[in-house]
């Protein structure tokens, strides 16, 4: 009796999930559906985002409107869009010189940008060179 009180409950709370955004405003609106792109941003000081616990981190939600924790949430939303998602296109600025010390930077971006999955990684040196990129996503 126990199981199928549980059972009985998982299934009215998925169907709840499920079922809940196809109800009412949502099928009214049109104008309100959108790929989804809310993103979760780490940084921590190390070599590799698995032995590293994170510094800082910030949320960034793109659609409908740039928000979030993000200090510079628009910003890193427009630039995003600028380079299509693709989180490997922010290049180092010629104009930023950075020392050679090794104090190893990994930055993490985990969600979903305009309804893909995003998993990304990436070590700088240094602070120094992170900032070189010139972009606002990694700001924070």
């Amino acid at each position: 009796m126990r199981n199928t009180a549980r059972w009985a409950a998982t299934l009215a709370l998925t169907a709840g999930a499920v079922c809940g955004p196809l109800t009412g405003a949502a099928l009214a609106a049109p104008d309100s559906l959108y790929a989804p792109s809310a993103l979760v941003l780490t940084l921590g000081h190390g070599d590799s985002a698995a032995t590293v616990t994170p510094a800082r981190a910030v949320t960034l939600t793109c659609a409908p409107t740039a928000s979030g924790t993000h200090p510079a949430a628009a910003l890193a939303c427009a630039e995003l869009r600028g380079v299509g998602g693709d989180l490997d296109a922010f290049q180092a600025r010629d104009d930023v010189q950075c020392t050679k010390e090794y104090d190893p930077v990994v930055v993490t971006v985990d969600g979903v940008w305009q309804g893909r999955r995003v998993s990304y990684e990436r070590t700088f040196a240094n602070e120094c060179v992170k900032g070189s990129l010139g972009a606002s996503l990694f700001t924070f």
